[in-house]
């Protein structure tokens, strides 16, 4: 019996892909991984099996990542795998340690300045200081663009000119966000303390500027590994160059089509430029989707398919592993409400069948949409849990408005319509009905009070209706007070268990995390992309932002948007990175003896491939019921019958061949071989009229029929 060694152990189970990327040698290696293909098993298994080989010591290992959660999965499946001692930490924990360990080297015997762990305060204080009266929402966005300039490594006195350079939609005129920063510097200065930017910058001093420092750093770690490649930013990477010192000892791995944090000063242009940068670079891709069944694979293919851009050039078409699953939903409802309906309805039903509520998400773009969502999950008895953000109730925003509009029950006249009431209330905290303001969170803090809003309006069209006696009512216009009851009502109802509960997220918080429903609301334009995304970088990152969302799916994916936000709303269009599928599909009408409303939700019919099982969402594809790739079985003898029966046709109708059928729809007969009119008619370009035609036809020769059985002296004629 052969024994193997254990580093030959690690490579068992791995497929070709992920073995060339363990068994690299040593230098730079740039792994593509895909979404779901094991990237964090491919790097764990190269850093064990060059440790237990004896290549590499593991104490000389650094690998870097961007969560505290990755870092900790890596040092687990490390130990799984029988090698102890790497470092995996993310960047500003390695920084961290760094900074801590030599501080009394670096300052001089001083100890390590406090460490702010959130810059609102000074960000506030600064403001101030220039004359910038600011909010808490408006102070988050000022510390954003300031954490963005120094990611980039990007001076108080240079930030004018990068930001123009970078397109950047200030939450305040450049100028004066420059005075900002500047101010803030100060004031950091003055109170002895440094933001996580500054510790990352003087790990860079530290190794840069004093050689002792330097040298002892790069005897510890001799071999870098770093994850999310893609989300590395300029300061990130001065470091990891700090670390290297001009050694290529060097394995990243990232996926340039989930290149979603570009706004933070996250750039895929490293990965992109890697095997430039680092010449003779091993270069791997992983293709082979372990995560996703092959319909949710071929819809996150064709919609990434169309992306254009740097990230482009290094797209990824994966491969699905899983076995064959559910069709993609692909829902168009009439408004948000009907949609938040649906969903929690859908999510009942899944939970009802035997799949966890901790297995099921519902994301959307942004977090103020969560609302509609709380409610609807509430009020059919689903717990959930709000990642990423406060829940609705909770915002400071919404407290605030919640206090105001009960205040203002005192002091607008009753007779004041409600929706106009609530407005002037809102007033009271800042917001204003006209377009929201610039920056991500003041964004964010304008649309949940607009929420408020939109919520009155709805609650304004259901009047009370008020007995005067046995048999009489009158319906009695809903008040402001009536709301804020109708709010805090709600807001109680929310309390709910947040354990094993569906997760309601924002696309962006999402990544890196995966279940096997995922529920992706909202897709309309204006909103997917963002009406802020101007530029083609910006909208290619939207579509990104999709493709990250589709590829969080196991098992079950829903894709959805209403046509209107509210009932009898302005009407809006699909996202444009939806597939143009053939929306043929079933429509479901209410019911009722009054006039047919309009329809509640409207399907998209999706094919699936019949061999392979991926989405097929092409033309030509969809009509042949295969991928392109897949195998043909065409039978060529009744393909040859087809032809000459269709040459036939043509000839006494006197049209063109492709009028009767087109080469394709004869390739896609000789291949399904149809024995149904049902059948028949689900192949595209087949309709009732063709049917109505030629369907008997059609049927007969496919059953074995010469073409002298089907029409020796008949004719077709063209309905007028």
């Amino acid at each position: 019996m052969v024994v193997h060694s254990a580093s030959e152990q690690v490579l068992a189970g791995l497929d070709p892909e992920q073995r060339s990327a363990v068994t690299a040698p040593a230098g730079p290696v740039c792994i593509l991984a895909g979404a779901g293909t094991g990237k964090t098993r491919a790097i764990t298994s190269r850093i064990a099996h060059r440790a237990l080989s004896g290549e590499i010591s593991p104490r000389h290992v650094l690998a870097v990542t961007f969560t505290a959660r990755a870092a900790a999965e890596m040092r687990s499946r490390l130990t799984v795998l029988g090698v102890g001692g790497v470092q995996a930490r993310t960047f500003h924990a390695a920084a961290l340690r760094q900074v801590r360990y030599f501080a009394p080297r670096l300052l001089a015997g001083r100890a390590m300045p406090e460490l702010l762990d959130s810059k609102v305060r000074l960000v506030t204080l600064a403001a101030a200081r220039v004359g910038l009266r600011t909010d808490r929402a408006a102070a988050r966005d000022l510390a954003g663009e300031i954490e963005w300039a120094k990611s980039s490594l990007v001076e108080p006195t240079d930030y004018v000119v990068a930001a123009a350079r970078a397109l950047r939609d200030t939450p305040h005129e450049p100028a004066k966000v420059a005075d900002v920063f500047t101010a803030y510097e100060q004031l950091k200065r003055s109170n002895g303390v440094i933001d996580f930017e500054d510790m990352l910058r003087a790990a860079v001093w530290g190794i840069e500027e004093h050689p002792d420092v330097g040298e002892q750093i790069r005897g510890q770690y001799r071999h870098f590994v770093v994850d999310e490649y893609q989300d590395v930013n300029p300061l990130q990477q001065r470091l990891l160059e700090a670390w290297l010192a001009g050694r290529n000892d060097l394995t990243v791995v990232g996926d340039a089509s989930q290149t979603i944090y570009s706004f933070t000063g996250a750039t895929s242009a490293y990965l992109v430029d890697f095997p430039r940068r680092h010449r003779g670079a091993t270069v791997v891709r992983l293709v082979r989707d372990y995560r996703s069944t092959p319909q949710v694979v071929g819809l996150a293919n064709a919609v990434i398919a169309q992306a254009r851009g740097t990230e482009a050039r290094l797209r990824l078409e994966l491969s699905g592993q899983r076995p064959a699953g559910p069709e993609p939903d692909l829902r168009i409802f009439t408004d948000e409400p009907a949609e938040a309906n649906a969903v929690a309805a859908r999510c009942r039903s899944l939970i009802d069948a035997g799949t966890p509520a901790k297995e099921i998400a519902v994301l959307f773009r942004v977090n103020a949409q969560s609302e509609a969502y709380e409610k609807a999950l509430t009020e059919v008895g689903v717990p959930y849990v709000v990642q990423g953000a406060e829940r609705f109730f909770e915002r400071t925003e919404v407290r605030q408005a919640m206090i105001a509009l009960r205040a203002a029950t005192r002091s607008i006249p009753g007779e004041t319509p409600l929706p106009a009431a609530v407005v002037e209330a809102l007033t009271a905290v800042g917001w204003a009905p006209d377009a929201p303001p610039a920056g991500g969170a003041a964004r964010e803090r304008w649309e949940a009070l607009s929420a408020l809003v939109q919520l009155s309006e709805e609650y304004a069209a259901t009047p009370e209706v008020v007995p005067i006696g046995e048999a009489a009512s009158v319906e009695r216009p809903v008040t402001l007070t009536d709301f804020t009851e109708e709010l805090a009502r709600r807001a109680a109802q929310q309390h709910v268990p947040t354990v094993d509960g569906v997760t309601l997220a924002s696309l962006h918080s999402a990544k890196g995390l995966e279940w096997d429903a995922v529920f992706l609301v909202g897709l309309a334009e204006g909103t997917l992309p963002t009406t802020y995304a101007k530029t083609v970088e910006q909208v290619e990152e939207e579509r990104r932002l999709l493709y990250v969302g589709i590829t969080r799916a196991r098992q079950w994916l829903w894709l959805s948007y209403a046509a209107a936000r509210s009932p009898g709303g302005r009407a809006r269009r699909p996202s444009r990175f939806l597939p143009q599928l053939d929306r043929s599909g079933g429509t479901e009408r209410a019911t009722g003896t009054g006039p047919a409303r309009r329809p509640e939700r409207r399907r998209t019919q999706i094919v699936s491939c019949r061999i392979c099982g991926a989405t097929l969402l092409a033309g030509p594809d969809r009509k042949l019921g295969r991928c392109p790739t897949c195998p043909s079985d065409i039978d060529d003898e009744l393909h040859e019958r087809l032809r000459e029966w269709r040459q036939r046709v043509a000839g006494a109708q006197k049209v063109p061949a492709y009028v009767v059928f087109t080469d394709a729809t004869l390739v896609a007969l000789a291949e399904r071989r149809p024995g149904r009119p049902e059948e028949l008619i689900a192949i595209a370009g087949i309709g009732p009229r063709k049917l109505g035609l030629y369907g008997e036809s059609v049927l007969a020769l496919v059953d074995g029929a010469g073409v002298d059985d089907v029409c020796p002296e008949k004719t077709f004629e063209i309905e007028s």
